[in-house]
């Protein structure tokens, strides 16, 4: 099926996508103009997504990003962004990963812009990507033992030594909790920061 014979609607497109893989997808779910599908199990995510991309031309991963359901049970969201350049249709995809998992098959060998994404959530929150050809951080060093985008992870950051390669206090502002003051006179007034003593 070429470009110019695949339906031209997301809502269209999402029903297509969840014909060629039954009820690993959940039903399309609109909101604010945009359709998202959720990924059931998250083994397939590389399986839909080579779906999408091949079969129905969404040819371009935009974004790749991760959300922290601290608390629940699955704890992360791992959401897709897809564009097809040729149809001009955007689509979400999103599936769970839980704690004791915490891993996804890669889909870098899908679309090689995924590469960097999926190092970044890995870096970030800790979610390993099975399959991905260099899944190292990419903004903290390599040997940092915390994944700071975490909930868990303190605003005021953890001290860590590593002799010979880095390390880092806790921020000036530790002790919390973090309040941001409104409408201040500057944004040195409204910056977060601990204002139990004030």
């Amino acid at each position: 099926m070429t470009v110019a014979n695949l339906p031209t609607t997301a809502v269209e497109l999402a029903q297509r996508l969840r014909e060629l893989h039954g009820d690993v997808l959940s039903d399309p779910v609109e909101f604010r103009g945009e359709i998202t599908l959720t990924v059931l199990d998250a083994s397939r995510i590389e399986a839909v997504c080579r779906s999408a991309k091949d079969v129905l031309g969404f040819n371009l991963l935009t974004d790749l990003s991760s959300v922290d359901n601290y608390g629940e049970d699955p704890r992360w969201t791992v959401v897709y962004e897809l564009c097809g350049l040729g149809h001009g249709v955007h689509l979400r995809l999103k599936t769970h990963v839980s704690e004791e998992v915490s891993e996804l098959p890669t889909v870098s060998t899908v679309w090689r812009t995924a590469d960097w994404h999926e190092r970044e959530v890995w870096d970030m929150m800790g979610i390993r990507f099975s399959g991905h050809p260099d899944l190292r951080r990419i903004l903290m060093w390599e040997g940092y033992p915390y994944h700071p985008l975490r909930k868990d992870f303190p605003l005021g950051g953890k001290p860590t030594d590593l002799p010979e390669v880095a390390f880092t206090r806790s921020a000036p502002l530790e002790g919390g909790p973090f309040v941001t003051v409104p409408g201040g006179r500057d944004t040195i007034v409204r910056e977060p920061r601990s204002r139990t003593a004030e």
